[in-house]
C-alpha cells in the first residue's frame, strides 16, 4: 500500500513527504536534495491539495494551522449592488482575485463581506500605520471579536489580524500557515521583490486584493494572478458617480511664469537637455531616468545638469502665479473643506506658513495627524495642505475641494487625489482644480496624469 503524502510547513515553504513517484506527480513540487523531500512555495498549497483530492491520493495535512472560522457581521448595513457583485465575482473565481473600486465606494465593507463568505482566519495587510488603525477599529466594530495587530510596535496574532506590508514580509515565517485568507489592501504595493514574498510564502487559499488604482508604472500588475489572483471585478469613478460617490467636476487652470522665471527656466532646461543629448539618454522610461541619475554622478557636468533639472522642476511647481491663484481659490471656497496637494514637503510648509493652515507630511506624528483630520472633518480647520500622505487610504469625507498645486505624472496619484474628495457627505458637489505652469514640462506631466476616464471633459457652464 502506498504511504500517504504528508504536508508540513517549514519556514516559508510547503514540504511534501511520501512516495517519490507520487510526489513527482504533484504540481509545482521540486525535489530538495538537502532533505530528501519535495518542496513548493506556500502559494501553491491550494493547487497541491486540490490535485491530491481530485486524484484521490491519501494525504495528511500538517501544514495548515487553521480551521474554518465563522465571522458574523454585527452591522445591519445593506451592501450596495457593486459590493454584492464584487464579492459574487470573487467567489465565483474561487475566492482569489483583485477587486477594483474607487475610493469612497466601500472597499473595506466589501472585504468584510468576503471574509464572512470565506469563513477562515484572516490577515489584512495594509501599507501604512494609519490604515492599520483604521482597519482595526472598523473590523472590531463590524465583527465584535478581538483583532490582532502586527506592526507599529505591536505583535499580537489573532484569528483576525491587521498588519503592515513591512511587518507581514518580515514575520511571514511565523504567520504564513496560520491564515486561510489574506486581504491585500492597496494591493498595488504588493508586486516587487520584498512585499511579494509575504504572498508567495503564505499558504492561504483565499486571497482578496483591493485597489482603486491597480496599474503600476513598472507594469508589476502582471504579477497579480501569481500573488493574489486576476482582476475579477472593476468599477471606475464615472460609473459610480452621483449615487455612490459625490458628483464632481475637474478644472485645469493654466498660469504663466513671470518673465524672470521664464528666463531662468529656459536656461536651466537648456543645460539639462544639452547633457542628456550629449550622453544619448532617453528619459521617457524608468530605465532612461535611472541612466540619467547614474550618469549625473560621474562628472561635474552631470551634477550640474541634475541640479538644473531640479531647479527647473521647482520653478514650474512653485511659480508665483500659482500662489496667487491658490489665494484666490481659498477665498472663493472659504466656506468649504479644502485639501491642497503638492509634490514636496518644502512647498507644503511654505503654504502652511503663508496661509496659516495645518500641514500633513510623513513627518507629522500619528496623534497630531489624527487630531488635524478630526478638526478638519468638524470644520475647525477648513483647509489642510499635504504632499503625499493623503494620496491613499485616509478617510476625509468632508473634503469637497481639492487643489493640486503640483504632483507626479502618474494617473494613480491623480486618481487617488481625486478620490479624497469624492466620498459621499450630505449633498456636496466635489471640485478638483489642477494648476499647471504654461509653456513648461508640467503641461506634458498634466496630460499624462489625466489619462484616466475619471478626468472626463467638464461641460461648459450654462
Amino acid at each position: 500500500m502506498t504511504e500517504p503524502i504528508e504536508l508540513s510547513y517549514d519556514r516559508d515553504t510547503l514540504v511534501v513527504a511520501g512516495e517519490p513517484s507520487t510526489c513527482e506527480r504533484l504540481p509545482y513540487c521540486q525535489f530538495d536534495p538537502r532533505t530528501g523531500k519535495h518542496r513548493a512555495i506556500g502559494r501553491h498549497y491550494r493547487a497541491i491539495v486540490e490535485f491530491l483530492r481530485r486524484e484521490k491520493i491519501a494525504y495528511t495535512d500538517r501544514a495548515r494551522a487553521w480551521e474554518p472560522t465563522e465571522w458574523k457581521l454585527t452591522s445591519s448595513r445593506e451592501p450596495y449592488p457593486h459590493q454584492r457583485e464584487a464579492v459574487a465575482a470573487w467567489w465565483q473565481a474561487g475566492g482569489q482575485g483583485v477587486v477594483v473600486l474607487p475610493t469612497g465606494t466601500g472597499k473595506t465593507f466589501t472585504a468584510m463581506l468576503a471574509m464572512a463568505k470565506a469563513a477562515r482566519p484572516v490577515l489584512v495587510i495594509t501599507p501604512t500605520i494609519d490604515l492599520i488603525n483604521q482597519w482595526y477599529y472598523e473590523l472590531s466594530a463590524a465583527f465584535g471579536v478581538p483583532v490582532g495587530l502586527l506592526g507599529g510596535g505591536h505583535y499580537d496574532l489573532q484569528a483576525m489580524t491587521v498588519s503592515t506590508y513591512d511587518s507581514a514580509y518580515l514575520h511571514v515565517e511565523r504567520w504564513g500557515n496560520r491564515y486561510g485568507m489574506l486581504v491585500f489592501d492597496e494591493c498595488h504595493h504588493l508586486p516587487g521583490p520584498t512585499y511579494s514574498v509575504a504572498a508567495l510564502a503564505a499558504l492561504a487559499p483565499y486571497r482578496l486584493g483591493l485597489s482603486a488604482t491597480p496599474e503600476r508604472s513598472d507594469g508589476g500588475e502582471v504579477h497579480y494572478p501569481d500573488l493574489i489572483g486576476p482582476i475579477v471585478y472593476r468599477k471606475e469613478i464615472n460609473e459610480l458617480e452621483g449615487e455612490f460617490l459625490a458628483e464632481y467636476r475637474t478644472e485645469r487652470i493654466f498660469v504663466d511664469l513671470t518673465p524672470e522665471e521664464q528666463r531662468q527656466y529656459v536656461s536651466l532646461r537648456h543645460q539639462y537637455k544639452q547633457f542628456i543629448q550629449a550622453r544619448g539618454l532617453r528619459i521617457g522610461s524608468p530605465a532612461g531616468w535611472q541612466r540619467f541619475i547614474i550618469e549625473s554622478t560621474r562628472s561635474p557636468e552631470g551634477r550640474a545638469a541634475f541640479r538644473a533639472y531640479r531647479q527647473a522642476k521647482q520653478l514650474e511647481r512653485t511659480t508665483s502665479a500659482k500662489f496667487e491663484v491658490l489665494s484666490r481659490l481659498l477665498a472663493q471656497h472659504q466656506h468649504e473643506r479644502i485639501i491642497v496637494f503638492t509634490a514636496d514637503n518644502a512647498t507644503v510648509y511654505r503654504i502652511a506658513r503663508q496661509f496659516l493652515v495645518p500641514a500633513l507630511t510623513h513627518q507629522t506624528k500619528t496623534k497630531e495627524r489624527r487630531l488635524i483630520l478630526e478638526r478638519f472633518h468638524q470644520g475647525d480647520y477648513p483647509v489642510i495642505v499635504t504632499s503625499q500622505v493623503l494620496n491613499e487610504g485616509v478617510d476625509v469625507p468632508a473634503a469637497s475641494v481639492g487643489i493640486i498645486l503640483s504632483g507626479t505624472g502618474t494617473t494613480r496619484e491623480s486618481v487617488q487625489r481625486l478620490g479624497r474628495i469624492l466620498r459621499k457627505h450630505g449633498e456636496k458637489q466635489a471640485l478638483l482644480y489642477e494648476l499647471v505652469a504654461r509653456g513648461t514640462a508640467e503641461e506634458y506631466t498634466s496630460d499624462r496624469r489625466r489619462q484616466h476616464s475619471a478626468f472626463k471633459p467638464t461641460p461648459p457652464p450654462e
